[in-house]
C-alpha cells in the first residue's frame, strides 16, 4: 500500500454542511451544492475543506481533497488542550478551555466535527457571535492553530516557564 492509501484509510471525514445554492439565469434557475467538510486523523492534523459542485457526493469529494491541502497540527496535552484558547473568525467567537479526563467533549455540532477530527476527547466550549457553520468552523480553526505548548512557549521566550 503507498503513502497516500494509507493516508487516506486513516483519516476520518465528516460533513459538516450541505447547502443548496441557486443561481437565477436567463434560462431558469440553476442547482448546485456546497458542502463544509471536516478532515482529521484524531492523532492531533485537522483540516477544512469547501467544495461545490452540481452534485452532492461530488461537492462532498471536493471538499475532502480542499481539507487535506489545508490540514494543521494541534497541540495536544493527553486527551485534552495545552490551555484555554478563544478563536475569532467573522462575528463567530469559539472559546475552548482544556477539560480533566472522562468529561467528554462539550460542544455544538460545528465544534465537536473539528474537535474530535483533530483527536481531542475532553474539552469544554461555548461559541459567540454567529452561529454560521462556515464562521464557527474557521474559528474554531483558528483557536486551536494558536494553541502552544509548554515547551514551545519556552522556546519562543528564552526563559523556563
Amino acid at each position: 500500500m503507498s503513502v497516500a492509501e494509507r493516508e487516506a484509510v486513516e483519516l476520518q471525514e465528516t460533513v459538516v454542511k450541505i447547502k443548496p445554492v441557486s443561481k437565477a439565469t436567463k434560462g431558469g434557475r440553476k442547482r448546485s451544492f456546497s458542502a463544509l467538510v471536516v478532515v482529521g486523523d484524531r492523532g492531533g492534523k485537522v483540516g477544512l475543506g469547501f467544495g461545490k459542485a452540481n452534485e452532492v457526493p461530488m461537492a462532498i469529494e471536493k471538499g475532502i481533497k480542499d481539507a487535506k491541502k489545508s490540514m494543521i497540527q494541534v497541540e495536544l496535552r493527553g486527551n485534552t488542550i495545552p490551555h484555554t484558547i478563544i478563536g475569532r473568525y467573522g462575528a463567530a467567537t469559539v472559546f475552548m478551555k482544556p477539560a480533566s479526563q472522562g468529561t467528554g467533549v462539550i460542544a455544538g455540532s460545528t465544534v465537536r466535527a473539528v474537535v474530535e477530527a483533530a483527536g481531542i476527547k475532553d474539552v469544554l466550549t461555548k461559541s459567540r457571535g454567529s452561529a454560521n457553520p462556515v464562521n464557527l468552523v474557521k474559528a474554531t480553526m483558528n483557536g486551536l492553530g494558536n494553541l502552544r505548548s509548554k515547551k514551545a512557549v519556552e522556546r519562543l521566550r528564552g526563559v523556563k516557564v
